[in-house]
């Protein structure tokens, strides 16, 4: 058992290692096929080190996420993509993978708590931690993804009066829309500089810009965001001057901003009260009351 533990534990850590390392070994991939174009034995090669983990891998990571998605019938590959979207992780991390890191961090959780916990404290022990740290493999992805979403809405959200700004003097100086979106992009860095340019990217292979608003609406899953679509939506729909929709919008938002901030800044008295209470007063009441309680033992001594 302990060696299927620790197995399980191994091809979680491959499975995650795999997913952090992929994009960097993509690069790697493609600088070696392209220095070594026209070579048909590196080519070869390479199909070769590449055959374990299309034959071996990719199918235990399909098969095991059909598994999880039977398991738990709410989790869609669509749901799963549109969160991967919103934590800027779309690019490097497939929903297939991300399910299936959750089915094999479940199943390294269950048998090693069952293994720790029969080791030391009985099978009862056993059988609580092997629930405890299966449940714990299974919502841990979860965990770090939308710590990841909510951190990336947060740069969202601070970045976008800037940028709105930006549009509105792009408009405004005679640019159309597309322009300005693309000058945006040139000036911003940062999660919104990658939403506006996948916008870009979308309106400019095809798509109209309607439906690339709505996308990243989508995507995004802020209010400020959506307000901002449908306004240039409707803009588009009544003939309204875009210059004013858009400095409209940027005012919006940076109240919205100062709002949020405000707001912040009045709950940090009473979240600071618990770190207060748990660690300043019983030092202050050591050495405060200290003196007091050994003098008072000596006289009771007496």
């Amino acid at each position: 058992m302990l060696i299927v533990a620790f197995a399980c534990l191994a091809g979680a850590v491959y499975v995650i290692a795999d997913l952090v390392t992929l994009p960097s070994r993509e690069r790697m991939m493609s600088f070696q096929r392209a220095a070594a174009y026209g070579g048909p034995s590196a080519t070869s090669q390479a199909r070769t080190r590449g055959s374990l983990r299309r034959r071996a891998l990719v199918p235990a990571m399909a098969r095991t996420a059909m598994l999880v998605m039977r398991m738990n019938p709410k989790l869609t590959i669509d749901d799963v993509n549109l969160r991967l979207l919103s934590a800027g992780l779309g690019r490097t991390v497939s929903p297939v993978a991300f399910v299936s890191a959750k089915g094999f961090a479940a199943v390294g959780g269950l048998v090693a708590g069952f293994v720790f916990g029969s080791a030391y404290k009985g099978t009862g022990m056993g059988i609580a931690m092997s629930l405890g740290l299966g449940a714990l493999g299974f919502i841990g992805p979860d965990f770090v993804l939308n710590s990841k979403i909510s951190n990336r809405q947060e740069h969202l959200r601070r970045d976008l009066p800037d940028a709105l700004d930006l549009l509105a003097v792009s408009v405004e100086a005679g640019l159309g829309f597309d322009a300005a979106v693309a000058k945006v992009t040139e000036q911003l860095e940062g999660p919104l500089g990658e939403e506006f340019g996948l916008t870009l990217n979308e309106m400019r292979v095809g798509e109209s810009r309607q439906e690339a608003l709505k996308k990243l609406s989508e995507r995004t899953n802020i209010p400020e965001i959506s307000a901002f679509t449908r306004a240039i939506i409707q803009a588009d729909q009544f003939g309204i001057s875009l210059g004013r929709i858009l400095r409209v919008q940027a005012v919006d938002t940076r109240h919205r901003r100062q709002i949020a901030a405000e707001e912040k800044a009045m709950k940090a008295p009473v979240k600071m009260l618990f770190p207060t209470v748990a660690f300043i007063f019983p030092s202050m009441f050591i050495v405060v009351l200290g003196p007091a309680f050994l003098n008072l033992t000596k006289i009771l001594a007496f």
